[in-house]
């Protein structure tokens, strides 16, 4: 995927410090509480010291399962190929496309800067709906994110985010399906370990 475009979503994603332009529903309330709870533990001085970095990092990722839906995630990058694969297969995909995702968020928000974030519109339509964004950098630079989500029950967890028009699901879903017909499933499976092995050695 674009890995430019990929950053600009874990750089600005948690950086809600918000002057709401939209009325906030449901939806917007429930991404903005995920978000807040992350800007309190990257903002906890305790949290930043050098010793607590793995501490810091389990409760980000606490917050991120709380709010993104990584089977849904999982089953749309997959899309046809997700059918085809054994309870066990999807589990396994699962687990290690939620762990690389977690890492990348995780890697980006500790750079945090405090960029603005504009709420510009709210949406929904049964149990989906989008919440639109604007990062404002500090070159006064706009871009456009909106989040989808599905709701779950009383939740509405994340299932993708369009960064300036382009899809992060769709742009997995390319890669992936390019992988699996030109190599096979199993290739894309070991570069996903690989990749997750790779990131496991320069942890500090």
């Amino acid at each position: 995927m674009n890995s430019s475009r990929f950053s600009t979503l874990f750089v600005v994603l948690p950086v809600f410090l918000m002057t709401t332009l939209a009325e906030a529903g449901e939806p917007m309330e429930q991404v903005r509480a995920s978000v807040d709870k992350v800007l309190n533990i990257l903002r906890d001085k305790e949290l930043k010291k050098p010793e607590k970095t793995e501490e810091r990092r389990e409760k980000i990722k606490t917050v991120v399962h709380e709010r993104f839906n990584f089977d849904e995630m999982s089953k749309r990058s997959l899309a046809i190929h997700w059918a085809q694969r054994t309870p066990a297969e999807k589990k396994e995909f699962v687990d290690l496309f939620s762990d690389l995702l977690e890492r990348s968020y995780t890697k980006k928000i500790e750079g945090y800067t405090d960029e603005e974030i504009l709420y510009t519109a709210e949406s929904a339509e049964g149990n989906y709906a989008i919440v639109k964004t604007k990062v404002l950098t500090k070159n006064k630079t706009e871009i456009p994110i909106d989040y989808r989500l599905i709701r779950a029950n009383t939740k509405w967890e994340i299932y993708d985010v369009v960064i300036e028009g382009v899809s992060l699901i769709n742009n997995y879903r390319t890669q992936f399906n390019k992988i699996i017909r030109s190599q096979s499933y199993q290739e894309l499976v070991k570069r996903m370990k690989n990749k997750q092995e790779a990131e496991t050695f320069v942890q500090p």
